[in-house]
């Protein structure tokens, strides 16, 4: 990593959110409208997460799922067409338009643009404890490696739920344990080239949700074939 990156980086992060905020407010606006007149008439919902030097904080994002919803069949894991996430929320979830709030985190220094997603205290005990002591050296982000690959979370567990495994056991035994690999590989491979192709990368995912050009773009990623095998299942 080169010496100034950390500087550097945040000095952009501000910059960058600060411009985007400013493009992005009229649809923020026009979709709080939305949401305030629709399903729970909930704009915002903040959930604790784990961060920075492992320190909880609270992340914004539009509220796209029926109240107390953690708390309900299907815990804090949420499956393609699941019955909690409301109309106008399946829309803003597809789009992502739903992570856009957490600009707010990063101009507030809880996230950077790009990072390793930051997950609930239930999932980050999840991780081995190299992992933990590892993965939030850095801020989380609003998008990483990890929001790359896992594009088709929601479509994923749906489809482990119809092999009528349980979402959670794969969770603990199959995703976290892939997803510590990829934030380690994040930490060894940080760079301005790095963040850059993951921001593009993002994008580019949004249109082309099955695409597996990150493996061309950064030839030493982790690989696990076993979800894309159970994506491939009718």
């Amino acid at each position: 990593m080169p010496p100034m990156y950390p500087f550097v980086k945040r000095f952009f992060d501000i910059v960058i959110s600060i411009l985007v905020l400013l493009v992005i407010l009229p649809l923020l606006f026009l979709v709080g409208i939305v949401l305030s007149l629709s399903g729970e008439r909930e704009v915002f919902y903040f959930q604790e997460r784990v961060g920075w030097k492992n320190q909880l904080f609270s992340m914004w994002k539009f509220a796209t799922m029926l109240k107390n919803s953690p708390e309900m069949k299907g815990g804090i894991i949420t499956a393609d067409r699941d019955p909690r996430v409301t109309k106008v929320g399946a829309y803003l979830r597809k789009t992502k338009i739903n992570e856009l709030p957490q600009i707010i985190n990063v101009i507030l220094g809880d996230m950077s643009l790009v990072g390793p997603r930051p997950v609930v205290s239930k999932a980050f005990a999840e991780y081995p404890e190299t992992i933990k002591s590892l993965i939030y050296n850095v801020r989380p982000g609003v998008t990483g490696i990890g929001s790359v690959i896992f594009r088709n979370e929601a479509v994923l567990i749906g489809k482990v739920k119809q092999m009528g495994k349980d979402p959670w056991e794969f969770y603990k035994n199959e995703i976290y344990p892939y997803k510590g690999q990829l934030e380690s590989w994040y930490q060894e491979k940080q760079s301005f080239a790095t963040d850059f192709f993951i921001l593009i990368l993002t994008v580019w995912v949004l249109f082309f949700p099955g695409s597996t050009l990150h493996y061309r773009v950064f030839p030493t990623l982790p690989r696990q074939e076993l979800f894309q095998s159970i994506l491939q299942i009718s």
